[in-house]
């Protein structure tokens, strides 16, 4: 048995669950999952539809992109992963896709403006979008240039508390500590880049979400106090007892 076959399956796993939640079309889009022990990563092989999708097909590269098992081509994007997973120390998994909302915000070159409080819940401002890449960088090293653009937009963020970025005329990326997480990820940012979109059109003149009102948001979930959920009401009462 492969020694990767649990971050294959991983990987698998949350690539199947892209057109699932119609995120993807055709062949676009990719998912990965790192084991930083193994300094491994798996990655959807590049222009295989997902319904014809196995464990096996799965292409397992180290840090540096020497493929460690497989006998596909992994993704086109997966040095843009490999930069990510090598500056942001705890993310487990990389999420892309050209989901239509968020699509439409890369394109259009705008961050999403945080407007409400189903975008606080996830994160706490603006979900940012790169500058557009130069001529210069378009002709070098293409994806690897793709992900120094979201690490310049990353200088001024929180990759832990912004998990997500729009990549001017392009698509998201999303990130999270698993792939599952990156996956879930990708659903809200869908979710609030169509939401933010709605709002505009109904009232062009929307404000920003009020800080008071983001920050209650954002620390409920993600606070050293969160309460949301049953995870924290658990640990809390243990730790009376």
């Amino acid at each position: 048995m492969s020694s990767f076959s649990a971050l294959k399956e991983i990987a698998w796993k949350a690539n199947t669950g892209l057109p699932q939640t119609g995120l993807v079309v055709h062949t676009f889009g990719n998912v990965s999952a790192i084991d930083r022990a193994q300094g491994a990563v798996a990655i959807k092989p590049s222009g295989i539809p997902y319904a014809d999708l196995r464990v096996d097909d799965m292409v397992v590269v180290d840090l540096r992109n020497t493929i460690l098992e497989g006998s596909l081509r992994p993704s086109s994007d997966v040095k843009t992963h490999l930069l990510l997973y090598r500056t942001f120390p705890a993310i487990g998994g990389i999420v892309h896709t050209h989901s239509r909302y968020a699509t439409a915000w890369a394109q259009a070159m705008r961050p999403i403006p945080i407007l409400g409080t189903t975008h606080a819940d996830i994160c706490p401002g603006d979900i940012p979008c790169t500058k557009v890449m130069t001529d210069a960088a378009i002709r070098r090293d293409y994806e690897e240039q793709t992900g120094q653009q979201i690490l310049k937009t990353f200088r001024s963020h929180s990759y832990e508390e912004t998990p997500m970025v729009l990549v001017a005329c392009h698509g998201p990326f999303t990130w999270g500590r698993t792939a599952e997480e990156a996956l879930y990820h990708a659903v809200m940012l869908e979710e609030i880049a169509r939401t933010a979109l709605l709002t505009l059109q109904v009232n062009p003149g929307t404000h920003r979400l009020k800080k008071t009102l983001v920050k209650k948001h954002f620390q409920r979930k993600h606070g050293p106090d969160a309460y949301y959920g049953q995870m924290h009401a658990v640990s809390k009462g243990e730790s009376k007892r």
